[in-house]
């Protein structure tokens, strides 16, 4: 007579089983690729100014109709009184670049660093209204790259480094120090990674490659917070849920935190759900702050600093309540026993 474990083994290696078991990892991983697909292509399909704040100044009767052709869904138009007032927006990040109309011609203000897709759209709208008034347009790229990097490669290359800084050490430690007892020592090695990783980072794409701006240790610790906001979730959704839990945030991060980051294009970018769910994750929020540090002296920089700040709390709760449920589980010592003397 066969065992149940035995019938059972028999049924998952039956022919039918084995070809129901490859059906189910084929549909799986076509779903996977998918998704992928899905989560890379359809923002670069739909990427477009999507409520851009611009400003424009000028005369009333000219600066009236650059706003009615701007008027739409794709831009967002405040009127200043001055060029000089709206290069101050510029800076404040209250906008993202704008027109300046005048008799001798059309200022363009663009800022580069915040957002390469806009100055070059608003770049070539200000050529569109020059050649209707016949002038000559003038461009300002109030805050561009620097000039060792004027495209900006190394920083729009920072998302996925700063993706693997929190994914990488979780999956080390966690071999390395596995199960509640070593729970306290991922912690603490995902956070003085992240220091270390974080003024690496910064170093590299300052001095390196001449990519960053502004101040380095300010830089510096706004890369240390990104990779911590990612490590210590991973950690704590390890520590709750096991290697499905790590698993299922890594390819949050990956599928949808990455493409939907707007680190190439600036977040105004994308479509505003898609715009305001990559902020909220940590890539694009870590973008923003490295945005702010490196090249605005840090303004903007709060609200991504707190944004990142909530995901270290998260894995930390998340690895609280691991570490109380791994401690209520774990067998107590018996009791001693008084010894019996014999009569």
């Amino acid at each position: 007579m066969s065992s149940p474990r035995a019938s059972g083994a028999e049924a998952a290696t039956a022919p039918g089983g084995t070809a129901r078991k490859l059906i189910v990892v084929i549909l799986g991983l076509a779903a996977l690729v998918t998704l992928m697909l899905c989560a890379f292509a359809l923002p670069s399909v739909n990427g477009g100014p999507h409520q851009d704040p611009v400003g424009v100044s000028g005369p009333a009767q000219t600066t009236a109709a650059a706003e009615k052709k701007l008027d739409g869904d794709a831009w967002t138009v405040t009127v200043y009184d001055s060029p000089g007032a709206l290069e101050k927006a510029i800076h404040d990040r209250d906008i993202m670049g704008g027109i300046a109309l005048g008799a001798e011609g059309v200022d363009v203000y663009t800022a580069t660093a915040a957002g390469p897709s806009t100055a070059g759209a608003l770049t070539a709208l200000g050529n569109t209204l020059a050649e209707q008034q016949q002038a000559q347009a003038t461009v300002h790229d109030v805050v561009p790259f620097p000039e060792d990097d004027p495209r900006g490669a190394g920083f729009t290359s920072a998302a996925l480094p700063m993706i693997f800084g929190g994914m990488i050490p979780a999956i080390a430690l966690t071999r390395l120090f596995p199960g509640h007892s070593g729970l306290r020592t991922r912690l603490v090695g995902v956070l003085a990674f992240s220091l270390v990783a974080g003024a690496a980072v910064a170093t590299f794409l300052q001095f390196g490659t001449g990519s960053l701006d502004g101040n380095y240790w300010l830089t510096s610790l706004g890369l240390s917070l990104g990779m911590a906001a990612l490590s210590t979730t991973f950690i704590g959704l390890e520590a709750l849920l096991g290697f499905g839990g790590l698993g299922a945030g890594s390819a949050v991060m990956m599928l949808l935190g990455n493409p939907l980051s707007g680190l190439a294009t600036g977040p105004h970018w994308l479509p505003a759900g898609w715009a305001a769910l990559g902020q909220i994750l940590p890539p694009g929020a870590s973008g923003s702050l490295l945005r702010a540090n490196a090249f605005f002296e840090g303004t903007g920089a709060l609200v991504p600093a707190l944004t990142l700040t909530a995901w270290v709390a998260l894995g930390l709760a998340l690895a609280l309540i691991a570490d109380r449920r791994g401690r209520s589980r774990s067998p107590r010592p018996a009791a001693a026993q008084p010894e019996m003397s014999a009569a």
